[in-house]
Formats: structure tokens, C-alpha cells, sequence
């Protein structure tokens, strides 16, 4: 069998802490419309759920809700501001980039497929320094087809040069791993990311709570052994 065992991470939540600037972004549209903003403690688990659903929570919780149409409008004006200030606040979770340098040294394949745009994953990838080291980046609008859709993932992980039976997604959130059911692939979550309900709940083959944990957690699904005969 070709390619070489795969990593494929998502973004938000999982590699990068990143509620800070996402949050604050938000921030700025509620001031504009007059609105208070929202402490990150109290909205950290919207920082996964996607930009729309963001400004339509952040919205609806503090005052009237927005119609469709202004959902949208304020879509565009928070990925303009949100550009300028994409690693501002955020960082790697602790472990991450150690992580990503040990099982590229074991011979990995890494790659990343989140939700966010293809064009914002690379920029905060490469603001953050570590975008070299992934062999494929895809999106949201990188494939007709964005997560949970397994294709999402295999599609990823073939742009890596992996194949889908020599792969391990790891991810923070309950489409994450239903992606990766779906395509058949072992997960592991992480379970610091950006989710109300306890990872756990979701079915994960193993859950970390740091990156230091991540290789032996990979290794007792088998990936390290496939590693070996690359």
C-alpha cells in the first residue's frame, strides 16, 4: 500500500488557541452595532462553531437576533477585520509544534483540514511559523465538500499524499470526529479545544489532554507501526 502514514489535525482548537482573536473580532461588531461585547469566558465555545454562527450567537445573545441577509453582511466585515488580527492574541497549544516536528521526524505525513478558509488556515499557519511543515492545508472552500463530509477528509489526506487507511485525524469538537467516522479514519480528540459538551461524549478512539500525549495515543491505534514500514 503507497503513501505515507497521515496526520491530519484541525485548526481552531486543536493546534491553535486561537477564541482570543476570533472573540475579539466579534467584539468589534457588536460595538459598532452598540452592542457589549461578550467576556471570552463566556463565549470560548463559540470559537469553533464557524464565523456565521458566531455573529449569529453573539447577536442573538446580546439583543435582538439578525436577519439572514445582515448575518451575511457582517460575515464579510468580520473576516476583513479578523485578517488583520489573526495571531495577534493566538498561539500553538502547548506541545504542538514538538509534536508536529517528532512525527514529521518518524517519517508522517501532516496536514491540516478545518472549517476555516483555506486562504485564513495558511495565513495563521504561516503567522504562527509552522506552516512549512504540513504537506497539505484545505479548508473550508478547498473541496465542494467541507466537514463533516468524510470526503473533506480523504480528499485532504490524498492532497498529503496519504491514503485513508494509513491515517489518524485529531481534532477538538463533534464534527471532527464524525468526520472522521464517516470516512473511516481513527480520531483522537483533544479535549481543551472549543466544545460545550465533553469530547469524550462523542466517541473519540482517544482523548489527550496535552501533545506530549499524542504519540503514545497514535501508536496504540497502530499508526506507528505503519510508520515503520513506510
Amino acid at each position: 500500500m503507497v503513501g505515507a502514514p497521515t496526520l491530519v489535525f484541525d485548526l481552531d482548537g486543536t493546534l491553535a488557541d486561537t477564541a482570543g482573536d476570533l472573540i475579539a473580532t466579534l467584539g468589534v461588531l457588536l460595538e459598532r452595532d452598540g452592542r457589549a461585547p461578550l467576556p471570552l469566558s463566556a463565549v470560548r465555545s463559540l470559537a469553533g462553531a464557524g464565523a456565521r454562527a458566531m455573529i449569529e450567537r453573539g447577536f442573538a445573545t446580546t439583543g435582538a437576533p439578525l436577519a439572514p441577509e445582515r448575518i451575511e453582511e457582517l460575515f464579510h466585515e468580520f473576516l476583513a477585520h479578523y485578517r488583520g488580527r489573526i495571531a495577534v492574541e493566538t498561539r500553538l497549544f502547548p506541545g504542538a509544534e514538538t509534536a508536529l516536528e517528532r512525527f514529521r521526524e518518524a517519517g508522517f505525513a501532516l496536514a491540516v483540514c478545518t472549517n476555516k478558509s483555506e486562504e485564513l488556515a495558511i495565513l495563521l499557519l504561516e503567522r504562527l511559523g509552522v506552516a512549512e511543515r504540513f504537506a497539505a492545508i484545505c479548508g473550508r472552500d478547498t473541496f465542494a465538500v467541507h466537514k463533516p463530509d468524510a470526503r473533506a477528509l480523504t480528499l485532504t489526506i490524498e492532497k498529503a499524499g496519504g491514503v485513508a487507511a494509513r491515517a489518524v485525524m485529531i481534532g477538538d469538537s463533534k464534527t471532527d470526529i464524525e468526520t472522521a467516522k464517516n470516512a473511516g479514519v481513527p480520531v483522537v480528540a483533544v479535549d481543551f479545544g472549543y466544545t460545550e459538551t465533553p469530547v469524550s461524549a462523542f466517541g473519540p478512539d482517544r482523548v489527550i489532554s496535552h501533545f506530549d500525549e499524542l504519540w503514545e495515543a497514535v501508536a496504540s491505534l497502530g499508526a506507528l507501526e505503519t510508520s515503520a514500514c513506510t
